[in-house]
């Protein structure tokens, strides 16, 4: 049994049918990243498995128990935590204070000293800041500080969006090497990034997307030698 599971998942924005039908597996342990263009259904998935949307088909399971149909701090209660697209700090509390909203729904207070020490040993340069308004902060830090307040849930699965958006190169690569490391540090983590090449560089498996549905599944390695997807994603000729 995987640790997240998504069956035949059909999600709708109105008329719009946006998930056809998406089948996808994360295993405890693993990095698995979504590859596609705009528009293919990428942040669509993470939104429907993180309760913000709700699939009109299909089911999502986490350890097997189904999640579709749950409201959002139910399922981050459960262990599923979104970095979402764009960062979305809270821009006129401080880093601390949006930390702390990272935490609103656990209820194991006590291990919450720990993980604040995670954090800031993730992310030094929070610590540095750590009493500063997040709307001052720079875009690169305030998507180490969107990851940060995900971790505070604890979760099994971090779903991380776009994490690389709008970051200088050296930036890149400083993320998914913070990506890496909280990986080994024992958490899933499902990807959604534009990045292919970077992303499919610290992923053990992936899976394409084109007008919400998958296309290909394979581990990274294949994926990153396949000739479409080099062409595709790769920006190769």
């Amino acid at each position: 049994m995987a640790l997240l599971e998504l069956r035949d998942v059909h999600t709708y924005y109105g008329a719009i049918h946006a998930l056809r039908g998406i089948s996808i597996d994360v295993e405890e342990g693993e990095i698995v990243t979504l590859i596609g263009s705009n528009g293919a259904g990428k942040s669509t998935t993470l939104r429907t498995i993180s309760g913000l949307l709700r699939p009109r088909q299909g089911e999502i399971r986490l350890r097997g128990e189904r999640i579709d149909g749950r409201r959002p701090h139910e399922i981050v209660e459960r262990g599923v935590c979104q970095s979402p697209e764009g960062r979305r700090v809270f821009a006129r509390m401080s880093v601390q204070e949006n930390l702390e909203m990272g935490a609103f729904a656990r209820r194991d207070r006590t291990g919450l000293a720990a993980e604040y020490d995670r954090v800031y040993e993730l992310f030094p340069r929070l610590l540095e800041r750590r009493e500063q308004k997040a709307g001052t902060l720079s875009g690169g830090e305030q998507q180490m500080l969107a990851i940060g307040r995900a971790l505070m849930a604890a979760p099994r699965v971090l779903l991380l969006d776009e994490p690389s958006m709008g970051l200088a190169p050296i930036l890149v690569e400083q993320i998914f090497s913070i990506i890496k490391t909280i990986n080994e540090q024992g958490t899933t983590v499902l990807l959604v990034e534009q990045n292919a090449l970077m992303a499919l560089g610290i992923a053990r498996r992936g899976y394409i997307l084109q007008t919400g549905e998958v296309v290909l599944s394979d581990v990274a390695d294949r994926l990153r030698q396949n000739e479409a997807v080099r062409k595709a994603y790769l920006g190769e000729d």
